[in-house]
């Protein structure tokens, strides 16, 4: 076969294949379909439907990307056809105006003002703005915890280096005695040069709600900014950003949103617009419009696009409904074996400290060892969480809405044989 004739065979393949999915996603379209009764697993069952999963593992990393349901992802390709069709056109006439609609949408959403708020890729690419766009001043000082994200640690590492700030690290306990016990392990370390602290809402490795309220009140009290990573939080939690008082705010919109990779967002109090540097600089816009802060030169406006379609999907689904089985899922397999001999549990035990996420080891085994033979032996797939610094030693296991209680009975039963 002749160059020409495989490109030609290879295109006609690739345009078929894309043809099939959208048709597969339309015919599965599970949302159409939800019961208005108030039968719980006939509602979930019906959920299930709308998703393509793969057969051959239990897919129990939905904290990395919580993947699209067929409905999404219809709109999804419908959006990438749209844009690829109308080319040029579309990028320079209709893009700028659809995309502030969409953050009109997802600041109504997130609770806070269309005018607070940008679209961004991630929630790294949101915190290292805010972090990096800072003026800081040798000696001028953050608050952060080791349970805190990497990337963001490193980046707050990187500015020390480059304008000789002071990092100070706390560790968040486990099971904490009450909210003043963590608030307290933030207000020691404030000292008059403190200029930032950066906050989990969830703690990404342990699945730990923390009171985001009470640390705000607390520092702005002492006259300090908060900076939130808010990735695993939105459309997990029910919560309103106007509500906890902070002053930025990062999220992911591809975990719990279920919107595509590359889709994030970035809320900035309106007073502190002017005081930061853009990530890309951007002439031409005042200061204390937020738009100067969300140059990133061309991008694909399709990720974007399908965020409107991610939040009709999680309203369908409902707030409340949604975190309401999440917290079921995560109890359902951690009340069976949190208490079991050879079982590590590194996640709290009282209920409004944690949702959908749970970290768990087995005494004796390295989390890589448990990670490999969940997936070789039981077909069940998840991360590991191997941090010193933390003392969490476990996997990650992080179900979704489509996720069975029949599925975490397997992991139930591999968690038993293993810590036997």
């Amino acid at each position: 076969m002749d160059k020409r004739t495989f490109l030609k065979q290879l295109s006609v393949a690739g345009i078929g294949t894309m043809a099939g999915m959208v048709t597969m996603g339309t015919g599965s379209d599970a949302l159409a379909a939800l019961p208005d009764g108030g039968d719980e697993d006939l509602f979930w069952a019906t959920v299930r439907k709308g998703y393509d999963l793969s057969p051959d593992f239990i897919n129990l990393e939905n904290g990395y990307y919580c993947i699209m349901p067929l409905a999404i992802q219809v709109r999804y390709f419908a959006h990438i056809k749209e844009v690829n069709r109308e080319g040029a056109h579309y990028m320079r006439t209709v893009q700028a105006e659809n995309k502030k609609k969409i953050t009109t949408r997802l600041a109504a959403l997130a609770g806070c003002s269309a005018e607070e708020l940008i679209i961004t890729r991630n929630t790294t690419e949101s915190l290292d703005l805010i972090i990096s766009g800072l003026h800081w001043q040798r000696g001028d000082e953050a608050i952060m915890a080791e349970q805190d994200y990497g990337a963001m640690l490193d980046m707050f590492t990187q500015v020390a280096q480059r304008y000789g700030t002071v990092n100070k690290r706390i560790s968040i306990p486990h099971n904490p005695a009450s909210d003043d016990e963590i608030v307290k392990r933030y207000a020691d370390a404030i000292t008059p040069r403190t200029k930032l602290i950066m906050v989990c809402h969830i703690i990404n490795i342990t699945g730990q709600v923390l009171p985001v309220r009470k640390i705000c009140d607390m520092a702005h009290a002492r006259g300090v900014k908060v900076m939130v990573d808010g990735a695993h939080a939105l459309a997990h939690l029910q919560f309103s950003i106007s509500d906890l008082n902070c002053d930025f705010y990062g999220a992911s919109l591809h975990k719990w949103l279920s919107a595509p990779l590359g889709s994030g967002m970035l809320y900035i109090r309106k007073e502190h617009i002017p005081s930061l540097w853009p990530l890309f600089a951007e002439e031409g816009k005042e200061k204390d419009d937020i738009l100067r802060l969300n140059h990133t030169g061309t991008h694909p406006p399709p990720a974007d696009l399908t965020i409107s379609d991610a939040i009709d999907f999680y309203e369908k689904i409902g707030a409340a409904r949604k975190e309401a089985r999440l917290r079921f899922l995560r109890h359902y397999w951690t009340d069976k074996v949190q208490d079991l001999p050879g079982i590590i549990f590194n996640s709290p035990r009282s209920p409004e400290r944690s949702c959908a996420i749970a970290n768990v080891g087995i005494k004796g085994m390295s989390p890589a060892t448990l990670v490999g033979t969940l997936m070789e032996k039981y077909h069940i797939y998840t991360v590991a969480i191997d941090k010193e610094a933390t003392g969490v030693h476990g996997v990650r296991i992080t179900p979704n809405i489509y996720t069975t209680t029949a599925e975490l009975d397997q992991l139930v039963q591999a968690l038993k044989e293993l810590a036997a």
